[in-house]
């Protein structure tokens, strides 16, 4: 879309004689050259975009009338995949998803609004940056949700193997989210070994002693275990079951997990960084384990794991990936509550408990590299 503007402005530059002598011609051209220019950027669109409307009805909504947060990763999944095979022109898979932090609730009747483009393409795979609104529309006013990145892997036709075409950004905002895309891949590949180092170097200290709460809760009362088996509807054109429909099943068990631990109703802030290990299909049957890692003074970590299998559970289980969500609980003034105590498992519920404190450290120092908001000028690739 950007490119017959600009071939429309040279077109207009050229199509008149000038009536001023070269040299007065040559000293003009850039005063002239330079509006034109920035009225075509005022109409440019990035080729990658992809906008996505929806109306959110009681269908969408939880108990609260408020949208559902496992619907809306199903939007976002399913916008971000369309920007993604926009560019690669060829289907992708959701390979991970950086962390989500959800800064208000929508309500029946109000507009969701999703917008998703490709930020950079790598060898064989892409990010893609989804911002999310929401409008009412009886008042007309827009408000921020979230802002997510995603990255999907292009799958060609085996065994050829892809190789992604680069992306050239064109405005100062497509260059600054290039740049920073290049950091938070680095991110994502170091993300397990800066939780390693931080446990092994930082020992985290427990909250519980200094917390005013007499509750002790068991960590294996919060357990939860669901299965769902995977139908077309569930599936994408590959057959593959959409990353989005995933998540949404992953924030269900957790949100359980969740209540388990309060005895209320727990809204979900925070979802972690996570990977998407491998496939599943139609037919499949997906195993949903979820518990409560750690409790803090205002808020939980809830950790997710999900395995496949097909006909027979014990031969053939395959883990498709594992996520971490925080909850908070909040009272009539829509304040945090203070949450119980909660007693690790002995064993891996001592280590998830230890690790959930790390990634809580390190979250809002991420924070900072995802946003590209707190960022005044490109940074180098």
């Amino acid at each position: 879309s950007g490119a017959p503007a600009a071939r429309g402005s040279h077109l207009a530059l050229c199509s008149f004689p000038s009536l001023q002598s070269p040299a007065a011609a040559a000293r003009s051209a850039p005063s002239e050259v330079e509006p034109r220019q920035r009225r075509a950027m005022e109409g440019y669109r990035n080729a990658t975009e992809v906008q996505m409307s929806q109306m959110v009805v009681p269908f969408h909504t939880n108990y609260r009338g408020e949208l559902s947060i496992g619907q809306l990763l199903k939007w976002i999944d399913t916008a971000a995949c369309l920007s993604a095979e926009r560019h690669a022109g060829c289907p992708c898979v959701t390979a991970s998803v950086d962390d989500i932090y959800f800064e208000h609730t929508i309500s029946v009747g109000q507009v969701v609004n999703i917008k998703a483009k490709v930020n950079r393409a790598f060898n064989s795979s892409l990010e893609v940056g989804v911002q999310v609104s929401y409008e009412d529309l009886c008042n007309g006013k827009q408000w921020n949700v979230c802002k997510a990145y995603a990255t999907f892997v292009a799958q060609g036709k085996p065994p050829a193997k892809i190789k992604l075409k680069p992306l050239i950004p064109q405005t100062e905002e497509e260059k600054i989210e290039y740049s920073i895309a290049a950091e938070r891949r680095r991110m994502r590949l170091a993300h397990k070994d800066t939780i390693k180092g931080l446990i092994t170097n930082s020992p985290v200290q427990s909250e519980g002693e200094n917390r005013e709460c007499n509750t002790v809760v068991p960590a294996e009362k919060t357990r939860v275990e669901s299965v769902e088996l995977i139908l077309p509807p569930h599936a994408n054109h590959q057959g593959n079951t959409f990353g989005g429909q995933i998540m949404a099943w992953m924030e269900n068990v957790a949100t359980i997990a969740a209540s388990r631990l309060c005895r209320g109703h727990p809204s979900l802030k925070t979802i972690e960084m996570f990977h998407f290990r491998g496939p599943s299909q139609v037919g499949d049957r997906l195993l949903f384990k979820a518990i409560v890692n750690n409790a803090f003074k205002n808020s939980m970590e809830v950790g997710v794991c999900v395995e496949a299998y097909g006909h027979e559970m014990e031969v053939s289980r395959r883990h498709i990936n594992s996520a971490f969500m925080t909850f908070v609980v909040l009272n009539g003034d829509g304040q945090p509550c203070t949450l119980p105590v909660l007693k690790p498992e002995p064993g891996d519920g001592e280590r998830r408990y230890k690790e959930a404190s790390a990634r809580k450290k390190i979250r809002l120092d991420r924070k900072y590299v995802i946003s590209c908001k707190h960022t005044k000028g490109p940074l180098c690739a």
